[in-house]
C-alpha cells in the first residue's frame, strides 16, 4: 500500500509540472526569472553542496557522480514555500507548492552510470501595484505581473576510467514561455492602457564535471570537483502587444501588435553565462561527510535587451556553500534513528543582480533527515531551509522564507517483490 501511495504522488506532482507558477517573487521579473534549484533535496540540505555521490542516489548537480551508481535509481522532489514579503510600509504573507525534479539513474556497466529526467530551470510569477500622481494631482495606478518559466529536460553520464577519477557530463535542453503584463489606470479616465510582452525561448547548455576521491588512511576519503556549467545559449522569440480597455467590463477595446522587427526585437538571444563551482570535502563513508563549494558566474555579461530594464543592471554572481550529514550506524538493527542521515548546511548567493543600484543577494540555513525506507536502500527526504533575499533600501522587498522539501529516492530493489522456491 505504501509503494502504491508513493508512486501516486510521483504521478499527481508530475502532472502540474509545466503549469506551475514557481515563485511570487517579484525579483523574477528580471532576467529569465527566478533561478531553481538544480540539487536534490539531499543535496539542497547539506547547503547545495553537490560533490558528494554514493551508490543509491542520483545527483543531479554532479554528473561525475553517476559513476558510482550501483541499482536503479528513482528520485522525485517536492517543494513549499512560505513567504514574509515587506518594504517599509507594508508586510505581506504567501505561499507557493512546486514540483522540483523527476529522474532517474543507472548503472550501464561497472563504474558507468547515466540518467535522465526533467526540472524547472528558472520561474516567473509576481504581482506589484504602485501608485503615484500626474503634475495636476491626478492619481495613477500601475499594476505589474507576470508568469511562466523554463523547464529543462536533461541527460547525464558518468564513468570512472581510474580508480577515484571520475568524469561526468549532462546535456541539458531548456524550454518554456515568459510573461509579462502591465496595466496602467489614471484617475477619473474611462479607459485604462496595457502593455503584454511574451518571449518564447529554447536552448542548450552542458554540464562537466572531474571528481577527485582518493582515500586516506584506509578509512577517509578526500572530496574535491570541478563542475563547469557551460554558457546558455537562448533564443527567444518575442511578441508585444499595447493598447487600453475599458474599466467598466474590464474588456480590451484598442489592440496594437507592436512591430519588434523594426528594432530587431522580433528574436532575441539571452546568453546565461558559464558558472564554474569548486569544492573540497572530507569524510569518512557511511558515516560523516564535510564540504564546502565555491561558485562564480560572469553575470556582468547578461543582457535581456527586450524588457529593457532602466532600474536594473548585473554584476558578476558568486556562491558560497558548506554543509555535511552524519550517520549514527547504517548497520543498526535496533534502533531506526540509529540508521537516519542528519544533514546541515548554509549558503550565500550573490545573485549579480542589481535594482535600484543595490545588490540582491540571499542567506539560507538548510537542516534535513533522510528516512530509510522499507529496510532497503530507498530512503525519504525531509528537508527546511531557512532564508533571507533582497532589501528595503531604496523602495524595494525584502524577502523571509521558509522552505520544506520532500523527495523520494527509489532504489529498483524496492519494486521488486520477494519469492519464495
Amino acid at each position: 500500500m505504501i509503494k502504491k501511495l508513493l508512486i501516486a504522488f510521483i504521478c499527481v506532482t508530475a502532472h502540474g509540472l509545466f503549469a506551475q507558477n514557481g515563485t511570487i517573487s517579484p525579483y523574477s521579473y528580471f532576467g529569465i526569472g527566478d533561478s531553481r534549484d538544480n540539487g536534490t533535496v539531499d543535496n539542497q540540505m547539506m547547503g547545495g553542496v553537490s560533490m558528494y555521490g554514493d551508490s543509491i542516489h542520483v545527483n543531479l548537480s554532479n554528473p561525475a557522480a553517476y559513476s558510482k551508481l550501483l541499482t536503479t535509481a528513482y528520485t522525485a522532489g517536492i517543494s513549499h514555500k512560505e513567504y514574509q514579503l515587506k518594504n517599509w510600509t507594508e508586510e505581506q504573507n504567501t505561499s507557493v507548492t512546486n514540483l522540483d525534479y523527476l529522474a532517474i539513474g543507472f548503472p550501464l556497466a561497472k563504474n558507468v552510470g547515466a540518467g535522465f529526467g526533467i526540472m524547472p530551470y528558472s520561474s516567473v510569477g509576481y504581482g506589484l501595484n504602485v501608485t503615484s500622481a500626474t503634475n495636476q494631482g491626478a492619481e495613477v495606478a500601475s499594476a505589474f505581473s507576470g508568469s511562466g518559466g523554463l523547464n529543462r529536460l536533461f541527460a547525464s553520464i558518468g564513468f570512472e576510467p581510474i580508480k577515484n577519477l571520475s568524469f561526468g557530463a549532462t546535456v541539458n535542453f531548456n524550454f518554456g514561455t515568459l510573461d509579462y503584463e502591465r496595466l496602467q489606470t489614471v484617475e477619473d479616465v474611462q479607459f485604462g492602457t496595457f502593455d503584454r510582452r511574451e518571449s518564447r525561448v529554447n536552448g542548450y547548455d552542458f554540464n562537466y564535471a572531474i571528481n577527485y576521491n582518493p582515500t586516506i588512511k584506509d578509512k577517509y576519503t578526500l572530496y574535491t570537483s570541478v563542475v563547469i556549467n557551460t554558457q546558455g545559449n537562448l533564443v527567444s522569440e518575442n511578441s508585444q502587444t499595447i493598447g487600453s480597455f475599458s474599466l467598466n467590463t474590464g474588456e480590451d477595446v484598442e489592440t496594437i501588435d507592436v512591430n519588434l522587427d523594426r528594432d530587431n526585437l522580433k528574436h532575441t538571444e539571452l546568453k546565461v553565462p558559464t558558472e564554474t563551482t569548486l569544492g573540497l570535502g572530507f569524510g569518512e563513508n557511511k558515516k560523516w561527510f564535510l564540504g564546502a563549494e565555491y561558485s562564480f558566474q560572469k553575470m556582468s555579461d547578461f543582457e535581456n535587451r527586450f524588457l529593457g530594464l532602466e532600474n536594473a543592471s548585473y554584476i558578476d554572481a558568486s556562491t558560497y556553500a558548506f554543509g555535511g550529514y552524519w550517520v549514527p550506524d547504517y548497520r543498526s538493527l535496533s534502533g531506526y534513528f540509529n540508521r537516519v542521515t542528519y544533514r546541515a548546511g548554509l549558503r550565500y548567493d550573490k545573485s549579480g543582480m542589481v535594482v535600484n543600484n543595490k545588490e540582491i543577494n540571499n542567506f539560507g540555513i538548510t537542516f534535513g533527515l533522510g528516512l530509510p525506507l522499507s529496510g532497503n536502500f530507498s530512503n525519504l527526504n525531509l528537508g527546511f531551509e531557512l532564508g533571507r533575499r533582497g532589501t528595503t533600501d531604496a523602495d524595494l522587498i525584502e524577502e523571509s522564507y521558509l522552505k520544506v522539501n520532500i523527495g523520494l529516492s527509489l532504489n529498483d530493489r524496492w519494486f521488486r517483490k520477494t519469492k519464495i522456491n
